[in-house]
């Protein structure tokens, strides 16, 4: 059966499932910011029990990588991104779930073929385009203070 493309738009929109926009942009933003209060409180934990502030600084990413790495491993983080959405997108929080996760799925693979090889293929992109466009702005950013 051959349809035309406005059937094929008019069966689209028939069959295909509505998303609750406004609601998952609340819950995006409420976790997002929850996590964002999260570090705050973390780093001013940290600040209270003597350690200085580029040390604190330090320590806040480091807990949001190991806490969504554990979440990851016992199946809790995929919960929680499923009902917050973008939310859990803080950057920390979904790269370090994209590469556990990664890892979790191809561990019976082996750890070299598997696991070693495998752990990046979410996260390598972000890697590289992120590398890539730090030198692009770091080239700009040394002419504007060579011509300027």
């Amino acid at each position: 059966m051959d349809m035309n493309r406005n059937e094929y738009i008019k069966y689209s929109k028939r069959h295909s499932k509505k998303s609750p926009v406004i609601a998952d942009c609340a819950k995006a933003f409420f976790v997002g910011g929850f996590l964002c209060a999260c570090a705050e409180a973390l780093s001013m934990l940290f600040l209270s029990l003597g350690i200085d502030g580029n040390t604190a600084k330090s320590l806040v990413p480091i807990t949001f990588i190991f806490l969504a790495g554990l979440l990851t491993g016992i199946g809790i983080f995929d919960d929680i991104a499923r009902f917050a959405g973008a939310g859990t997108l803080v950057p920390i929080t979904g790269f370090a779930n994209s590469i556990v996760a990664s890892a979790i799925d191809d561990k019976s693979e082996g750890f070299i073929l598997g696991v070693g090889a495998k752990m990046f293929t979410v996260a390598g992109p972000v890697i590289v385009y992120g590398t890539l466009s730090s030198v692009i702005y770091g080239v700009i950013y040394w002419l504007a203070g060579v011509i300027f």
